[in-house]
This record gives structure tokens, C-alpha cells and sequence, in this order.
């Protein structure tokens, strides 16, 4: 009897875990952890865009990064003055460090001047950019 009640408790553990990961995950958010920092041309290898920049760190075997690819590109052919950009978070181990960039993939929503206002980690949705993006201005 007690394995059983063990088995269920873990079952039910774990469904708890899987759910608020889940909720979670793809949430563009603020982090405290973020405040000040900045990303030039210079770390991005492109110029910002003139109202706000969606940087996109992704890995070549992330299922996610492709979904999350796109839903980028819609928003910033839709947004006027947002670009997006992709970096191989593999070959820019450094500011993956600085950025404490943990999983692929990672969106940062930067303003006009690089300064970093929301971060979303995993597949966020089109709508949640999009309204990161009016805080970004």
C-alpha cells in the first residue's frame, strides 16, 4: 500500500512541475538580473533596429528555435522599426555567459539604445511580443 501512495505522490508531483513549467515557459517577462545591461552592433553583428531589436539565441538540433523563428519574423515585418536577429548561441559562448542565456531558445527585447526590457525564455507567443514591444518605445 505505501508504494502505491508513493507512486501517486510522484505522479502528482511531477504533473505539478510539468504544469507550472509549462505556464511558464515562453512568458516574456522583466528580470531584475537584466537591468542596465546593453547589446551593441558590435555583440549583435547587425545594427539595432530604429524602435526595438528581438534577439534570438537558438541552437542547431532546437525544435523550438524554427517555430520561434518565425513568429519573430512575422512580428518584425509587421512592427515598423523592429528588427530580428538570430544568434547561434554554440559559436558566442561569451555573450551567452554575460547574458546567462541557460536554454535555447532565449528572446531579449531590446529598446532603441540595446538596453535589455524583457526577456521571454522558450517559444513565446505572437501576442506577447507584441505587446513587449510597446514597452520597449
Amino acid at each position: 500500500m505505501t508504494g502505491i501512495v508513493m507512486c501517486v505522490a510522484v505522479l502528482a508531483a511531477a504533473s505539478a512541475f510539468g504544469v507550472l513549467h509549462r505556464r511558464r515557459s515562453g512568458r516574456v517577462r522583466v528580470r531584475v538580473r537584466d537591468d542596465g545591461k546593453r547589446l551593441g552592433a558590435a555583440d549583435l553583428g547587425t545594427s539595432l533596429g530604429e524602435r526595438a531589436t528581438l534577439v534570438q539565441f537558438s541552437s542547431a538540433f532546437c525544435a523550438p528555435c524554427r517555430a520561434t523563428r518565425r513568429v519573430l519574423g512575422e512580428v518584425a515585418g509587421v512592427v515598423p522599426g523592429v528588427t530580428h536577429v538570430e544568434i547561434d548561441a554554440e559559436e558566442h559562448l561569451d555573450l551567452v555567459r554575460r547574458l546567462d542565456i541557460l536554454k535555447t531558445p532565449t528572446v531579449l527585447v531590446l529598446d532603441a539604445d540595446g538596453r535589455i526590457v524583457r526577456r521571454a525564455t522558450g517559444q513565446p507567443r505572437k501576442e506577447e511580443v507584441i505587446a513587449a514591444l510597446g514597452e520597449a518605445v
